[in-house]
């Protein structure tokens, strides 16, 4: 199914039965709640959804927003946290979004599943893209040593992601939920892909999977680290969803497609009919900006198995 996340629009509505027509009238039957939906937008929400005006795909963590953060925070609470008292915050909110997706009839949930607490080195990395390629020494040079000192730091902050997620996947199967561990953009992010496989092969796939993200593939892409049909391919079978958007390089992503340089034919070849396909689009794009390579841009992404 197409979706389309109310990252687009939820920061300009105060009441979220308005938020969710505005992406009706953009021709969506579903929406995806994204992480920046106040408390004060759900009941308007429930109202749509009562009303059968649109449906709700997924939830993105954290949905509804802990009180008192107003804005977009995915990652406001770490579930790969040191300190427990955060942790076990990331805990409690998660749950709450799960309960949340069940109560809406949402079926997934996306997950940020933290970060090794190292030096920022994907923002000079992005930097040294755009100033001299991938191919400069000194990109390869940093990169190497970014991944080096990620891997050395790791390992403290990987075993507090299982204890999350072996605190909130007995909810989600209990309430019919699936959580999608999504690709992030930054090495420091966790995670990678080898531990999205090592989360799945734990777990199991009927309880948590792969969520794609075009920008941040497209990103570690450009610094030759995956691309998107190795990556894909390895998770044929567990990808849940993917949240799509154009970008252009060195790193500007959730545009309207049309207005980047993605090829979105590229995906078409891993769609399946049960996956989520959210556009995640950014607020300072409009309704016309947005409709027309929309349109084009599914019409690529449907293959003969989903057309």
């Amino acid at each position: 199914m197409f979706a389309f996340s109310t990252c687009w629009n939820s920061g300009r509505h105060t009441d979220g039965r308005e938020m969710l027509a505005e992406i009706r009238a953009l021709g969506f039957e579903y929406a995806e709640l994204s992480h920046g939906i106040r408390l004060s937008l759900i009941d308007g929400i429930q109202q749509a959804v009562a009303a059968d005006e649109i449906k709700i795909s997924s939830l993105h963590n954290f949905c509804p927003l802990p009180l008192g953060v107003n804005g977009p925070a995915p990652d406001y609470y770490l579930p790969s946290s040191p300190r427990e008292t955060e942790r076990a915050l990331a805990v409690r909110h998660t749950l709450r979004t799960i309960d949340c997706a069940a109560s809406l009839g949402a079926k997934r949930v996306v997950l940020h599943l933290g970060i090794v607490e190292m030096r920022d080195y994907t923002s000079r990395l992005i930097k040294l893209y755009a100033e001299r390629g991938v191919d400069a020494p000194k990109f390869q040079r940093i990169r190497e040593k970014a991944l080096d000192v990620r891997a050395r730091k790791r390992q403290r902050f990987w075993d507090h992601v299982f204890r999350t997620l072996d605190a909130v996947l007995p909810r989600a199967r209990d309430a019919g939920v699936k959580l999608g561990a999504e690709t992030r953009l930054g090495i420091e992010e966790i995670p990678n892909e080898d531990e999205i496989d090592a989360i799945i092969r734990r777990f199991g796939p009927e309880a948590i999977g792969y969520w794609h993200d075009v920008g941040h593939t497209q990103i570690k892409e450009n610094f030759g680290l995956m691309t998107h049909e190795s990556v894909l391919k390895r998770f044929r079978g567990h990808t849940v969803g993917m949240h799509l958007q154009d970008f252009t390089p060195p790193a500007f992503d959730h545009q309207p497609p049309g207005f980047g340089t993605f090829d979105f034919s590229r995906l078409s070849r891993f769609v399946t009919d049960d996956m989520v396909l959210t556009w995640e689009i950014h607020s300072e794009w409009n309704a016309e900006q947005i409709i027309e390579g929309v349109a084009r841009a599914q019409q690529q992404l449907r293959s003969p198995a989903t057309a």
